[in-house]
């Protein structure tokens, strides 16, 4: 819900620093995985109940996620690059909430547990969206050009980050805010089944 604001705030200074790494010789699938690089170290330390180093971390990890795609702006746009993109997303995306279920089993493990499940099937709903709007050659600017279509909904990238930087602050609502989350990503993957249903008869 909120990408497309959080994209016209932050591209043009994200654009300038792409266009300097690019000249620099840096690609952007180096971007990319040293971006995922960084959430495993956010998760790390957030494991270890290191909380405000995870949240820089993990700040830093999404910086870098905005980065590859300036990156690849300035240089060459390749299907390696967009796989690896989304892949390591959702890899991030889980092994954040897998962290704080490690620092605090007891207190953590079901809800950890529901926001997971919530992840799993909204990325389902969205990949499976992307694969069927690709045969029917549907295409969209929505958030803008990507490697494949891209549905918006309540639960996108931005909300994720702003959740899990509460997380960081607010270690002991972890559960709460994770079963809330859980809801607001299950109700942005119906919405997606019910456009789908529409769209793809």
């Amino acid at each position: 819900m909120l990408d497309g604001a959080a994209r016209r705030l932050l591209d043009p200074a994200l654009s300038r620093l792409g266009v300097g790494l690019a000249r620099a010789g840096v690609s952007a699938d180096a971007v990319t995985i040293a971006g995922f690089g960084i959430g495993l170290a956010a998760a790390a330390a957030i494991a270890f109940q290191l909380f405000l180093t995870g949240l820089v971390l993990l700040l830093l990890s999404r910086l870098c996620d905005g980065l590859d795609g300036a990156v690849a702006q300035h240089t060459a746009k390749t299907d390696r690059g967009g796989f690896l993109d989304i892949v390591l997303d959702f890899a991030f995306y889980g092994v954040i909430p897998m962290a704080f279920v490690i620092a605090d089993p007891e207190a953590n493990a079901v809800a950890g547990a529901a926001l997971i499940l919530s992840f799993y099937v909204n990325g389902a709903t969205f990949l499976t969206y992307a694969i069927f709007a690709e045969k029917r050659k549907l295409t969209t600017e929505a958030r803008g050009s990507k490697s494949l279509y891209f549905t918006t909904g309540l639960a996108e990238a931005t909300e994720t980050i702003i959740v899990f930087c509460l997380f960081c602050i607010l270690p002991s609502a972890f559960s709460l805010l994770a079963y809330l989350f859980a809801a607001v990503t299950l109700v942005t993957a119906a919405a997606r089944i019910v456009l789908a249903v529409r769209i793809f008869r």
